[in-house]
């Protein structure tokens, strides 16, 4: 019953905020300033004698012929070729044409040996490739509906190999216990202190759990589940790459003596137990050929629209402090990473406490050309951590909690839009949030841009789809944006509106996006994205066929492959009519365990389906795979039951070891009720109509900050202020109006008495206390007593009363803020 006395602890001081009011505010963050980028010398050659040459100057040469960059080589006089000398542009784009490919700007001989680590001026040769390539993409002409365009590669034929297979526990040809015993040991002397289910620190996975058997006939339940628990853990066939050594070795995780010479035991203990286990060939079956993940075409970014970008961060180095402003318009706005942000596979980084943010110096490039064209589009790929943040800040350009240029901000279920302009304030309010009804903001991937323009204001667009929210202060000019504010991710520069979860790309445009441009940028998609290439023509009679997939490297634990299609990359090619029965996606040898949403799919493949350009979609729908030894080393194939007129039987492959389930702690027998359910119990308490003006105003305001589980561990302190704002509109309406309140307290309450006397209630403070137990609380063995009750709001009005005499008006409000605390404490929540 404790519990909920705290509760009339913590609603008694809000009714006296209520009273009260509030205030107060943040700083403004001083940020570091830093030097901008190196300029070349000054051009007095001929003037460029083509259209293409001054596409070149502008977009290229400009861009690499300073000191820092290919003009301290590449020079006139200097090494071959001179496609960076500052004295004749004509001269220099001749030099350039021997290391640029104009139908494929990333193959061009230029970018691919920048990214081998050839005269980076970067630290990381990849940022390097990537600004080279836009700068050549810029040159040479993007399409029509200026983005980045892909042409398939097709892959090496290989044929899908074999790999080593974690046995089953109770595999009755190997003694698991042997097998797994000498690494266990280590696992249960290190790591027991946390993960086992019986530990006072449990960590889940339980791979120390129990004690290790000496033989098979001795294996118990505990040891399976630890080893179990161990597989995903450890690399058969890079030992190197075990989990376990890299906590250790990388990460200096829990280290026993040394983390090297700690991590070199661990992992000579793995490779003597992968070398007991036999390479398992792949049976034969209809099988395609088999790529990795690097065989595919990178798909990322492709035919995205990017003609006005000025910054952008696709989070490709993986490591390191800093995340690269690959945008190749300078200044380079470069995160520096701080706090607790790690980078996630696949590209991205994931911001569990700290930010990502750029100098003020670098920063203000985005007041010089956002404030040029007087529009702009923020676009980011997130993933929220939950739906329980508030004022929370994802993308932010700004100088403290109270004064910004722009903000991407996450509040519950909404997305929030500050912009400041002569319309909002100096932090960009009135802010324009998502309708709280549509939910709009989920714990999962979601594409989202926010736009500005003058005549449209604010616009927000969630998945490729406007959400409908209309600008209520409409557009107006950034005449009054400030150039000495900082651009942020994942906090405010300030570090007090930390906001959690995983960005994948964040790009900034001078131009607000229409809805088609937006739409392609979403259908392009984000990530480590390649175009899987499964080679099919030894099954059928097709040239070049191919079962094509987008692919991409989720996260640091599995591959989402998506959009199944048939595609033939010979243009004369027609498939006829083709049958395609089960189809299974095969990783390392053996069909992966998990993620076979492919496997009831049943077509045909024809010729009235098929095109020549996109080939014919399979399946709309994707799965999950999990990755086992890494992106490079990971080999996937595909396998059917029928494809054409052969029929046979897919792949045999050993029985997959199911993961035993994480039991968690007995769910309790004690719940809250949920949003509705308060509403209803406060309207039949109080007698006031839920559809009175002002109570369904509140409810509208508060509804969806109100639990939305029964769950007690899930109950917030958002909840508890959103259930205080609407338990005291409850108890307002009810006091000022005659006839409720005469029924809810009765003749026995004066509403314009004195309510103590003394150090005491008088007896209409007593009154007043009893007949809120009555109506309220009530009686029973699972409720607050009376003295309880008298303690905790009794108190309340004892305090509230402290000062003056509560008599008059007084009175009135001090048994409203009375009744918002009986009304709104855990007696009438918890069910």
């Amino acid at each position: 019953m404790r519990h909920r006395l705290t509760r009339f602890a913590a609603l008694a001081t809000l009714g006296m905020v209520a009273l009260a009011g509030c205030g107060g505010g943040s700083g403004t963050a001083t940020n570091p300033i830093t030097d901008g980028p190196s300029a070349g010398p000054t051009y007095n050659g001929p003037p460029p004698a083509t259209s293409d040459i001054q596409a070149f100057r502008v977009a290229f040469w400009e861009n690499v012929r300073a000191g820092d960059r290919c003009g301290s080589c590449h020079n006139a006089g200097g090494q071959a070729p001179t496609f960076a000398r500052s004295d004749d542009v004509n001269q220099a784009y001749q030099q350039a044409s021997g290391v640029v490919n104009r139908e494929m700007p990333a193959q061009s001989p230029l970018v691919t040996k920048v990214a081998g680590g050839h005269n980076c001026w970067l630290p990381d040769p990849g940022a390097c490739a990537a600004i080279l390539t836009r700068w050549i993409g810029d040159w040479v002409g993007a399409s029509g509906t200026g983005g980045r365009q892909i042409q398939l590669e097709e892959p090496p034929v290989v044929t899908p190999g074999g790999s080593k297979r974690f046995p089953a526990p109770d595999d009755p040809n190997v003694n698991v216990p042997a097998l797994f015993g000498p690494v266990y040991a280590k696992l249960d002397q290190w790591c027991s202190g946390c993960h086992q289910a019986n530990s006072a620190t449990a960590q889940t996975p339980y791979f120390a759990q129990g004690t290790a058997p000496t033989d098979a006939n001795n294996n118990s339940d505990a040891f399976k589940e630890a080893y179990l628990a161990s597989i995903p853990k450890i690399n058969l066939e890079n030992p190197a790459a075990s989990r376990f050594v890299i906590r250790l070795r990388n990460e200096q995780h829990n280290c026993f003596n040394d983390c090297a010479a700690d991590a070199r035991e661990l992992e000579d203990l793995i490779r003597a137990m992968a070398d007991q286990i036999d390479t398992e060939d792949t049976p034969p079956g209809m099988l395609s050929n088999a790529v990795t993940l690097y065989d595919g075409t990178l798909a990322s970014g492709g035919n995205r629209y990017e003609s006005a970008l000025i910054a952008l961060y696709e989070f490709k180095t993986g490591q390191g402090a800093v995340a690269y402003d690959t945008s190749g318009v300078a200044p380079a706005a470069d995160l520096n990473l701080s706090g607790d942000v790690t980078w996630v596979g696949g590209y991205g980084i994931n911001i569990r406490g700290g930010k990502a943010q750029a100098s003020t110096t670098t920063s203000r490039k985005f007041h010089q050309l956002i404030t040029a064209t007087g529009e702009y589009s923020l676009e980011a790929w997130v993933v929220p951590g939950n739906v329980t943040q508030e004022d929370a800040r994802i993308i932010s350009y700004s100088g403290s909690t109270t004064a910004r240029n722009f903000t991407l901000g996450q509040n519950l279920y909404n997305y929030e839009f500050f912009n400041r302009s002569s319309e909002t304030n100096g932090n960009g309010e009135i802010k324009l949030a998502t309708a709280d009804a549509a939910e709009r903001l989920q714990a999962s991937l979601q594409h989202v841009v926010m736009t500005f323009d003058p005549v449209n204001g604010r616009r927000i667009y969630v998945n490729g789809e406007f959400t409908g929210d209309m600008d209520g202060a409409g557009g107006g000019t950034l005449d009054s944006w400030d150039n000495s504010f900082a651009f942020v991710l994942g906090n405010e520069v300030s570090g007090d509106r930390q906001w959690q979860g995983v960005v994948r790309l964040v790009a900034i445009h001078n131009r607000a996006l229409n809805l088609q441009q937006i739409q392609q940028n979403f259908e392009a998609g984000v990530g480590q994205k390649f175009f899987l290439l499964f080679g099919v023509s030894h099954l059928i009679d097709v040239p070049r066929a191919y079962i094509m997939f987008e692919a991409t490297q989720y996260d640091s634990f599995g591959y989402l492959f998506t959009s199944p299609k048939f595609i033939s990359l010979d243009a004369q090619a027609r498939p006829g009519s083709i049958p395609l029965r089960s189809m299974r996606i095969g990783v390392n040898g053996v069909e992966a365990a998990v993620g076979q949403a492919y496997r009831p799919l049943e077509t045909v493949i024809s010729d009235d389906q098929y095109s020549p350009e996109t080939g014919q979609l399979l399946s709309s729908i994707g799965t999950i795979v999990p990755l086992e030894r890494g992106p490079e080393f990971d080999q996937f194939f595909l396998c059917f039951d029928q494809l054409g007129t052969a029929l046979d039987q897919c792949t045999k492959y050993t029985a997959g070891t199911r993961q035993p389930p994480v039991l968690a702690a007995p769910s309790s027998d004690i719940g809250v009720k949920l949003f509705d359910a308060i509403n209803a119990t406060m309207a039949s308490i109080t007698g006031v109509d839920p559809n009175q003006a002002d109570v369904k105003r509140s409810y509208n305001n508060v509804r969806q900050s109100l639990p939305a589980v029964h769950d007690v561990q899930g109950y917030l302190s958002s909840h508890q202020t959103a259930v205080a704002q609407l338990a005291l509109t409850y108890c307002n309406v009810m006091v000022n109006n005659v006839s409720l309140r005469d029924a809810f307290f009765g003749p026995s309450v004066n509403f314009s008495g004195a309510l103590t006397s003394g150090a005491s209630l008088n007896a209409n403070g007593e009154a007043l206390i009893a007949r809120l137990h009555e109506k309220a609380i009530g009686s029973g063995t699972a409720q607050p007593t009376d003295a309880e009750f008298n303690d905790a709001v009794g108190g309340l009005v004892m305090t509230l009363c402290s000062s003056s005499a509560c008599s008059d008006t007084r009175t009135a409000d001090v048994i409203k803020a009375a009744c918002g605390a009986a009304l709104g404490s855990a007696a009438t929540l918890v069910q």
